[in-house]
């Protein structure tokens, strides 16, 4: 099942600063982990298979292209057996592209906040702010981010409209 998110991506040259707000804030960790996302070739959209120390799941979903606060729809799909679902997936439709990024994960309710290290391109903050089952709104859901983008004192020079896979294919 879909489910609306409204998130931003962000340059942050400063991780440490970034945890000791979340901290501040009262976030609770849920860890960091080493992530492999294989962009399988999509018509629309992007399709990847999310591979980490304690999941795999395939992700679809389809996001504006703009800086700041922007609109996503997404659904996850639990996935068993990666290396066989890979396999088939790579035959059926072809890989585009593979990004591997060191991720810690913190939440604050509904938002999950992603402090990201992708080699090759720096280090990055990421708000989700999620509405899993259409209970919250999208006008609230920009709100949250808006909030977060104050809090954490972003600038607009900062703010990144792509996905990793869309800046890793222009290096």
């Amino acid at each position: 099942m879909p489910h609306l998110n409204v998130e931003i991506k962000a340059r942050c040259s400063d991780l440490a600063g970034a945890t000791k707000i979340l901290q501040r804030l009262g976030a609770r960790r849920d860890g960091t982990f080493h992530q492999v996302d294989t962009y399988f070739n999509a018509a629309s959209g992007k399709l990847k298979l999310r591979e980490s120390e304690t999941e795999s799941t395939l992700i679809f979903y389809e996001r504006e292209q703009t800086a700041g606060p922007k609109k996503s729809t997404v659904t996850l799909y639990p996935i068993d057996d990666p290396i066989n679902f890979k396999e088939l997936m790579s035959a059926a439709v072809g890989v585009g592209l593979v990004v591997e990024k060191q991720r810690e994960i913190y939440w604050i309710k509904n938002v999950k906040f992603h402090l990201d290290t992708v080699p090759a391109l720096g280090t990055f903050i990421e708000f989700e702010a999620i509405d899993y089952e259409n209970l919250i709104g999208e006008p609230a859901l920009y709100e949250q981010c808006q909030k977060y983008l104050r809090l954490f004192g972003v600038a607009d020079n900062d703010l990144v409209t792509e996905s990793y896979s869309d800046l890793l294919v222009k290096i």
